[in-house]
Protein backbone atom coordinates (compact mmCIF):
# COMPACT_ATOMS: atom_id res chain seq x y z
CA UNK A 1 0.00 0.00 0.00
CA UNK A 2 1.16 3.58 -0.64
CA UNK A 3 2.22 5.19 2.13
CA UNK A 4 -0.49 7.74 3.90
CA UNK A 5 0.26 11.60 4.53
CA UNK A 6 0.54 12.78 8.72
CA UNK A 7 -2.12 15.20 8.94
CA UNK A 8 -1.06 15.90 12.56
CA UNK A 9 0.44 19.24 13.10
CA UNK A 10 3.27 20.07 15.07
CA UNK A 11 2.74 21.45 18.10
CA UNK A 12 4.81 24.69 18.76
CA UNK A 13 7.63 25.04 20.90
CA UNK A 14 5.41 28.35 22.62
CA UNK A 15 2.40 26.20 23.21
CA UNK A 16 3.95 24.05 24.76
CA UNK A 17 5.46 26.81 27.62
CA UNK A 18 1.72 28.33 27.99
CA UNK A 19 0.71 24.94 28.55
CA UNK A 20 3.43 24.58 31.18
CA UNK A 21 3.29 27.65 33.19
CA UNK A 22 -0.23 26.83 33.44
CA UNK A 23 -0.33 23.14 34.75
CA UNK A 24 2.65 24.82 37.05
CA UNK A 25 0.39 27.64 38.04
CA UNK A 26 -2.45 25.60 38.98
CA UNK A 27 0.24 22.91 40.99
CA UNK A 28 1.34 26.46 43.10
CA UNK A 29 -2.47 27.29 43.68
CA UNK A 30 -3.11 23.45 45.08
CA UNK A 31 0.06 23.99 47.44
CA UNK A 32 -1.01 27.29 49.15
CA UNK A 33 -4.47 26.00 49.20
CA UNK A 34 -3.71 22.88 51.52
CA UNK A 35 -0.99 25.18 53.32
CA UNK A 36 -3.78 28.12 54.55
CA UNK A 37 -6.06 25.38 55.04
CA UNK A 38 -3.72 23.68 57.17
CA UNK A 39 -3.03 26.98 58.95
CA UNK A 40 -6.22 27.74 59.13
CA UNK A 41 -7.43 24.29 60.95
CA UNK A 42 -3.97 24.64 63.24
CA UNK A 43 -5.29 28.14 64.57
CA UNK A 44 -8.83 26.36 64.76
CA UNK A 45 -7.34 23.69 66.84
CA UNK A 46 -5.31 25.79 69.31
CA UNK A 47 -8.19 28.31 69.66
CA UNK A 48 -10.88 25.33 70.65
CA UNK A 49 -7.90 23.95 72.65
CA UNK A 50 -7.32 26.80 74.71
CA UNK A 51 -11.41 27.12 75.09
CA UNK A 52 -11.42 24.23 76.39
CA UNK A 53 -8.46 24.48 79.27
CA UNK A 54 -10.65 26.91 80.73
CA UNK A 55 -12.45 25.46 83.37
CA UNK A 56 -16.60 25.83 83.38
CA UNK A 57 -17.82 25.91 87.57
CA UNK A 58 -21.01 26.21 88.88
CA UNK A 59 -21.23 28.92 91.59
CA UNK A 60 -23.64 29.71 94.39
CA UNK A 61 -24.91 33.20 95.76
CA UNK A 62 -24.83 32.43 99.66
CA UNK A 63 -27.91 34.20 101.61
CA UNK A 64 -27.70 36.66 104.23
CA UNK A 65 -27.90 34.83 107.67
CA UNK A 66 -31.29 36.03 109.06
CA UNK A 67 -34.20 34.64 111.38
CA UNK A 68 -33.12 31.75 113.95
CA UNK A 69 -31.09 28.65 113.71
CA UNK A 70 -31.33 25.28 115.53
CA UNK A 71 -28.87 23.74 117.32
CA UNK A 72 -28.99 20.15 118.02
CA UNK A 73 -27.30 18.24 120.69
CA UNK A 74 -27.31 14.72 122.40
CA UNK A 75 -28.08 14.90 126.41
CA UNK A 76 -28.23 12.85 129.63
CA UNK A 77 -31.74 12.76 131.01
CA UNK A 78 -31.27 12.25 135.21
CA UNK A 79 -33.00 12.26 138.00
CA UNK A 80 -33.73 15.73 140.06
CA UNK A 81 -32.05 13.74 143.13
CA UNK A 82 -30.21 10.07 143.00
CA UNK A 83 -28.60 8.91 146.01
CA UNK A 84 -26.97 5.43 146.25
CA UNK A 85 -27.35 3.93 149.84
CA UNK A 86 -24.16 2.30 151.20
CA UNK A 87 -23.92 0.42 154.58
CA UNK A 88 -21.99 2.86 157.26
CA UNK A 89 -22.30 -0.69 159.71
CA UNK A 90 -20.27 -4.27 158.67
CA UNK A 91 -22.31 -7.51 159.25
CA UNK A 92 -24.73 -9.54 157.76
CA UNK A 93 -28.19 -8.71 155.51
CA UNK A 94 -30.45 -9.40 157.88
CA UNK A 95 -34.19 -8.69 155.78
CA UNK A 96 -34.67 -6.28 152.95
CA UNK A 97 -38.01 -4.61 152.03
CA UNK A 98 -37.91 -3.33 149.03
CA UNK A 99 -36.99 -4.37 145.46
CA UNK A 100 -36.31 -2.99 142.15
CA UNK A 101 -39.52 -0.49 141.26
CA UNK A 102 -40.84 0.17 144.44
CA UNK A 103 -41.76 3.98 145.31
CA UNK A 104 -40.41 4.84 148.61
CA UNK A 105 -40.77 7.58 150.84
CA UNK A 106 -37.88 9.47 153.22
CA UNK A 107 -37.46 7.49 156.07
CA UNK A 108 -39.02 4.16 155.37
CA UNK A 109 -36.93 1.30 156.06
CA UNK A 110 -35.22 -0.62 152.99
CA UNK A 111 -32.99 -3.01 154.57
CA UNK A 112 -31.94 -4.29 158.50
CA UNK A 113 -28.12 -5.82 158.96
CA UNK A 114 -27.33 -7.95 161.55
CA UNK A 115 -24.37 -6.19 163.50
CA UNK A 116 -22.98 -8.69 165.69
CA UNK A 117 -19.72 -7.07 166.39
CA UNK A 118 -21.03 -3.88 166.87
CA UNK A 119 -23.39 -4.84 169.64
CA UNK A 120 -20.76 -6.29 172.06
CA UNK A 121 -19.17 -2.99 171.01
CA UNK A 122 -21.92 -0.85 172.81
CA UNK A 123 -22.26 -3.22 175.61
CA UNK A 124 -18.74 -2.84 176.54
CA UNK A 125 -18.96 0.87 175.78
CA UNK A 126 -21.81 1.11 178.26
CA UNK A 127 -19.67 -0.69 180.83
CA UNK A 128 -17.11 1.31 180.30
CA UNK A 129 -19.37 4.27 181.01
CA UNK A 130 -20.68 2.63 184.15
CA UNK A 131 -17.23 2.16 185.51
CA UNK A 132 -15.71 5.57 184.95
CA UNK A 133 -18.99 6.91 186.64
CA UNK A 134 -18.14 5.44 189.55
CA UNK A 135 -14.55 5.91 189.86
CA UNK A 136 -15.93 9.51 188.97
CA UNK A 137 -17.88 9.56 192.45
CA UNK A 138 -15.64 8.11 193.99
CA UNK A 139 -12.88 10.48 193.64
CA UNK A 140 -15.51 13.50 193.74
CA UNK A 141 -16.51 12.29 197.28
CA UNK A 142 -12.58 11.99 198.32
CA UNK A 143 -11.67 15.44 197.11
CA UNK A 144 -14.74 16.91 199.11
CA UNK A 145 -13.29 15.35 202.18
CA UNK A 146 -9.64 16.61 201.52
CA UNK A 147 -11.53 20.11 200.86
CA UNK A 148 -12.99 19.54 204.27
CA UNK A 149 -9.76 18.73 205.64
CA UNK A 150 -7.36 21.27 204.41
CA UNK A 151 -10.07 23.89 205.76
CA UNK A 152 -8.63 22.89 209.05
CA UNK A 153 -4.87 22.26 208.32
CA UNK A 154 -5.22 18.54 208.58
CA UNK A 155 -3.61 18.02 205.18
CA UNK A 156 -1.55 19.76 202.71
CA UNK A 157 -2.37 22.14 199.90
CA UNK A 158 -0.45 19.68 197.52
CA UNK A 159 -2.47 16.45 198.58
CA UNK A 160 -5.72 18.63 198.43
CA UNK A 161 -4.72 19.47 194.96
CA UNK A 162 -3.81 16.03 193.90
CA UNK A 163 -7.63 14.71 194.75
CA UNK A 164 -8.99 17.68 192.95
CA UNK A 165 -6.40 16.90 189.93
CA UNK A 166 -7.47 12.99 190.11
CA UNK A 167 -11.43 14.07 190.15
CA UNK A 168 -10.85 16.41 186.93
CA UNK A 169 -9.22 12.91 185.34
CA UNK A 170 -12.07 10.94 186.11
CA UNK A 171 -14.43 13.84 184.94
CA UNK A 172 -12.82 13.55 181.20
CA UNK A 173 -12.56 9.65 181.31
CA UNK A 174 -16.82 9.97 181.96
CA UNK A 175 -17.29 12.49 179.19
CA UNK A 176 -15.20 10.09 177.23
CA UNK A 177 -16.54 7.02 177.61
CA UNK A 178 -20.28 8.40 176.81
CA UNK A 179 -18.76 10.19 173.53
CA UNK A 180 -17.54 6.65 172.67
CA UNK A 181 -21.25 4.90 173.56
CA UNK A 182 -23.16 7.95 171.91
CA UNK A 183 -20.91 6.92 168.89
CA UNK A 184 -21.85 3.14 168.57
CA UNK A 185 -24.95 4.02 169.43
CA UNK A 186 -25.06 6.41 166.31
CA UNK A 187 -23.87 3.70 164.32
CA UNK A 188 -26.19 1.17 165.47
CA UNK A 189 -28.80 3.72 163.96
CA UNK A 190 -26.69 2.83 160.63
CA UNK A 191 -27.96 -0.84 161.08
CA UNK A 192 -31.47 -0.39 159.44
CA UNK A 193 -31.01 0.95 155.97
CA UNK A 194 -33.78 3.95 155.21
CA UNK A 195 -35.09 5.99 151.75
CA UNK A 196 -33.51 9.47 152.13
CA UNK A 197 -35.96 11.12 150.58
CA UNK A 198 -39.48 10.16 148.32
CA UNK A 199 -38.33 8.26 145.41
CA UNK A 200 -38.47 5.34 143.44
CA UNK A 201 -35.69 1.93 144.04
CA UNK A 202 -33.74 1.83 141.06
CA UNK A 203 -31.34 -0.75 142.27
CA UNK A 204 -30.70 -3.31 144.79
CA UNK A 205 -26.97 -5.21 144.71
CA UNK A 206 -27.43 -7.31 148.03
CA UNK A 207 -29.78 -10.00 149.16
CA UNK A 208 -30.16 -12.05 152.57
CA UNK A 209 -27.08 -13.10 154.09
CA UNK A 210 -24.72 -11.25 152.27
CA UNK A 211 -21.32 -10.21 154.19
CA UNK A 212 -21.79 -6.25 154.33
CA UNK A 213 -17.78 -4.83 154.32
CA UNK A 214 -18.04 -1.08 155.07
CA UNK A 215 -14.74 0.93 153.51
CA UNK A 216 -13.33 -1.38 151.12
CA UNK A 217 -12.52 -0.98 147.86
CA UNK A 218 -15.05 -3.12 146.02
CA UNK A 219 -18.25 -1.56 148.47
CA UNK A 220 -20.83 -1.28 145.89
CA UNK A 221 -24.82 0.09 147.65
CA UNK A 222 -26.85 -1.79 148.80
CA UNK A 223 -29.99 0.29 146.94
CA UNK A 224 -29.86 3.66 144.72
CA UNK A 225 -33.01 5.65 145.33
CA UNK A 226 -33.93 8.15 142.82
CA UNK A 227 -36.32 11.25 142.53
CA UNK A 228 -37.87 11.38 139.11
CA UNK A 229 -40.77 13.72 140.11
CA UNK A 230 -38.35 16.39 138.29
CA UNK A 231 -35.56 15.67 136.02
CA UNK A 232 -32.43 17.19 135.08
CA UNK A 233 -31.19 17.08 131.26
CA UNK A 234 -27.07 17.77 131.02
CA UNK A 235 -26.21 19.07 127.68
CA UNK A 236 -22.92 20.23 126.44
CA UNK A 237 -22.96 23.41 124.11
CA UNK A 238 -19.87 23.76 122.02
CA UNK A 239 -18.36 27.01 123.13
CA UNK A 240 -19.07 28.52 119.71
CA UNK A 241 -22.68 29.01 120.91
CA UNK A 242 -22.36 29.34 124.78
CA UNK A 243 -22.51 33.31 124.63
CA UNK A 244 -26.33 32.73 123.04
CA UNK A 245 -27.29 29.43 125.24
CA UNK A 246 -28.93 31.52 128.33
CA UNK A 247 -30.57 30.39 131.74
CA UNK A 248 -34.45 31.14 131.02
CA UNK A 249 -34.70 29.94 127.38
CA UNK A 250 -36.04 26.98 126.63
CA UNK A 251 -35.04 24.33 124.69
CA UNK A 252 -37.13 20.55 122.90
CA UNK A 253 -36.18 17.58 123.15
CA UNK A 254 -37.71 14.43 122.20
CA UNK A 255 -36.22 10.19 123.31
CA UNK A 256 -36.38 7.57 121.64
CA UNK A 257 -38.90 5.58 123.86
CA UNK A 258 -41.45 7.90 122.43
CA UNK A 259 -40.96 8.76 118.70
CA UNK A 260 -42.94 11.99 117.30
CA UNK A 261 -43.53 12.92 120.68
CA UNK A 262 -41.85 16.24 122.01
CA UNK A 263 -41.24 17.66 124.90
CA UNK A 264 -40.44 21.28 126.65
CA UNK A 265 -37.82 22.33 129.14
CA UNK A 266 -36.30 25.08 130.50
CA UNK A 267 -32.68 25.80 131.12
CA UNK A 268 -31.89 26.34 134.61
CA UNK A 269 -28.15 26.89 135.09
CA UNK A 270 -25.06 26.46 133.35
CA UNK A 271 -21.47 25.88 134.41
CA UNK A 272 -20.51 29.46 133.30
CA UNK A 273 -16.91 27.87 132.26
CA UNK A 274 -15.34 26.01 129.20
CA UNK A 275 -14.38 22.60 129.83
CA UNK A 276 -10.61 22.55 128.53
CA UNK A 277 -10.55 18.93 127.49
CA UNK A 278 -13.55 19.20 125.42
CA UNK A 279 -14.13 22.66 124.73
CA UNK A 280 -17.63 22.81 125.80
CA UNK A 281 -19.86 24.83 128.24
CA UNK A 282 -21.91 22.26 130.54
CA UNK A 283 -25.84 23.54 130.93
CA UNK A 284 -28.51 21.89 132.90
CA UNK A 285 -32.31 21.88 131.58
CA UNK A 286 -35.26 21.09 133.71
CA UNK A 287 -38.97 19.50 133.30
CA UNK A 288 -41.32 18.48 135.74
CA UNK A 289 -42.04 15.15 135.39
CA UNK A 290 -45.04 14.18 137.98
CA UNK A 291 -46.54 11.66 135.79
CA UNK A 292 -43.30 9.99 135.60
CA UNK A 293 -43.68 10.01 132.00
CA UNK A 294 -39.84 9.86 131.30
CA UNK A 295 -37.40 8.05 132.79
CA UNK A 296 -33.87 8.81 134.53
CA UNK A 297 -30.66 7.69 132.91
CA UNK A 298 -31.75 8.27 129.71
CA UNK A 299 -30.54 9.74 125.82
CA UNK A 300 -32.39 12.86 125.05
CA UNK A 301 -31.81 15.13 121.30
CA UNK A 302 -32.24 18.47 122.72
CA UNK A 303 -32.79 21.69 120.25
CA UNK A 304 -31.85 24.64 121.09
CA UNK A 305 -33.56 27.67 118.80
CA UNK A 306 -30.69 30.69 118.65
CA UNK A 307 -30.37 33.16 116.57
CA UNK A 308 -28.90 33.56 113.67
CA UNK A 309 -25.04 34.18 113.42
CA UNK A 310 -24.34 37.35 111.54
CA UNK A 311 -20.50 36.12 111.95
CA UNK A 312 -20.73 32.94 110.23
CA UNK A 313 -22.50 31.38 106.78
CA UNK A 314 -23.72 28.20 105.26
CA UNK A 315 -21.98 26.86 102.11
CA UNK A 316 -22.34 23.49 100.88
CA UNK A 317 -19.73 20.87 102.06
CA UNK A 318 -18.78 20.13 98.24
CA UNK A 319 -17.54 23.82 98.35
CA UNK A 320 -14.74 23.50 100.77
CA UNK A 321 -11.17 22.59 99.48
CA UNK A 322 -8.75 20.75 101.76
CA UNK A 323 -5.14 22.25 101.16
CA UNK A 324 -1.97 22.23 102.77
CA UNK A 325 -2.45 25.91 104.02
CA UNK A 326 -5.61 25.06 105.33
CA UNK A 327 -9.42 24.53 104.40
CA UNK A 328 -10.67 27.35 101.87
CA UNK A 329 -13.41 27.90 99.45
CA UNK A 330 -12.79 29.53 96.19
CA UNK A 331 -14.90 32.06 94.76
CA UNK A 332 -15.05 33.91 91.52
CA UNK A 333 -13.65 37.51 91.19
CA UNK A 334 -13.71 40.34 88.76
CA UNK A 335 -12.62 39.35 85.53
CA UNK A 336 -13.53 36.00 86.34
CA UNK A 337 -10.67 34.54 88.21
CA UNK A 338 -10.52 32.63 91.15
CA UNK A 339 -9.47 33.78 94.77
CA UNK A 340 -9.20 31.66 97.49
CA UNK A 341 -10.71 32.66 100.99
CA UNK A 342 -9.46 30.62 104.32
CA UNK A 343 -12.65 29.37 106.26
CA UNK A 344 -13.25 27.45 109.36
CA UNK A 345 -16.23 25.00 109.89
CA UNK A 346 -18.24 26.29 112.99
CA UNK A 347 -20.63 23.58 112.71
CA UNK A 348 -21.07 20.64 110.65
CA UNK A 349 -24.44 20.56 109.05
CA UNK A 350 -24.12 17.45 107.08
CA UNK A 351 -24.89 18.48 103.64
CA UNK A 352 -23.96 22.06 104.45
CA UNK A 353 -21.25 23.63 106.87
CA UNK A 354 -21.63 26.95 108.71
CA UNK A 355 -18.35 28.67 108.26
CA UNK A 356 -16.89 31.44 109.67
CA UNK A 357 -14.65 33.58 107.44
CA UNK A 358 -14.03 36.77 105.31
CA UNK A 359 -17.07 36.33 103.25
CA UNK A 360 -20.11 38.13 102.12
CA UNK A 361 -23.35 37.22 100.77
CA UNK A 362 -22.32 38.69 97.71
CA UNK A 363 -19.71 36.57 97.01
CA UNK A 364 -20.26 33.88 94.20
CA UNK A 365 -18.44 30.64 95.99
CA UNK A 366 -17.47 27.81 93.25
CA UNK A 367 -18.86 24.24 94.13
CA UNK A 368 -17.04 21.54 93.84
CA UNK A 369 -14.57 22.55 92.35
CA UNK A 370 -11.56 20.92 90.34
CA UNK A 371 -8.41 19.72 92.54
CA UNK A 372 -6.76 21.51 90.03
CA UNK A 373 -8.07 24.72 90.79
CA UNK A 374 -5.13 27.48 92.10
CA UNK A 375 -5.66 31.14 92.55
CA UNK A 376 -5.90 33.57 89.83
CA UNK A 377 -7.09 30.76 87.04
CA UNK A 378 -9.68 32.14 84.64
CA UNK A 379 -12.94 30.02 84.74
CA UNK A 380 -16.11 30.14 82.80
CA UNK A 381 -19.50 30.24 84.87
CA UNK A 382 -22.12 27.40 83.71
CA UNK A 383 -25.17 28.97 83.36
CA UNK A 384 -28.12 28.14 85.24
CA UNK A 385 -29.35 24.36 85.65
CA UNK A 386 -26.09 23.34 83.04
CA UNK A 387 -24.20 20.47 84.41
CA UNK A 388 -20.62 21.39 85.16
CA UNK A 389 -18.63 18.57 83.44
CA UNK A 390 -20.74 15.97 85.82
CA UNK A 391 -18.94 18.16 89.78
CA UNK A 392 -21.28 21.13 89.88
CA UNK A 393 -24.83 20.27 91.62
CA UNK A 394 -25.72 23.92 91.01
CA UNK A 395 -25.47 27.44 89.45
CA UNK A 396 -26.19 30.65 91.02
Amino acid sequence: MPDQPDNRRPISPRRLKIAGGSVAGLAVCVVALGIVSRVSANQAVATWTNAQAIPTVSVISLADPTGSQTLVLPGDVQAFNTAPSYARVSGYLKRWYVDIGTRVKAGQVLADIDTPDLDQQLVQAKADLQTAIANQHLSDTTAHRWAGLLSQDAVSQQDADTKNGDLAAKNALVASSRANVARLEALESFKRITAPFDGVVTTRSTDIGDLISVGGPTAMPLFTVADESKLRIYVRAPETYSAAIQPGMTATFTVPEYPGRTFTAKLAASADAITSQSGTLLVQLQIDNADRTLKPGGYAQVRFSLPASRSALRVPATALMFRDSGMSVAVVGPASRVAMKPVTIVQDLGATVEVAANLTPDDRVIDSPPDSLRPGDLVRIAPAGAPNGGSAHAAG
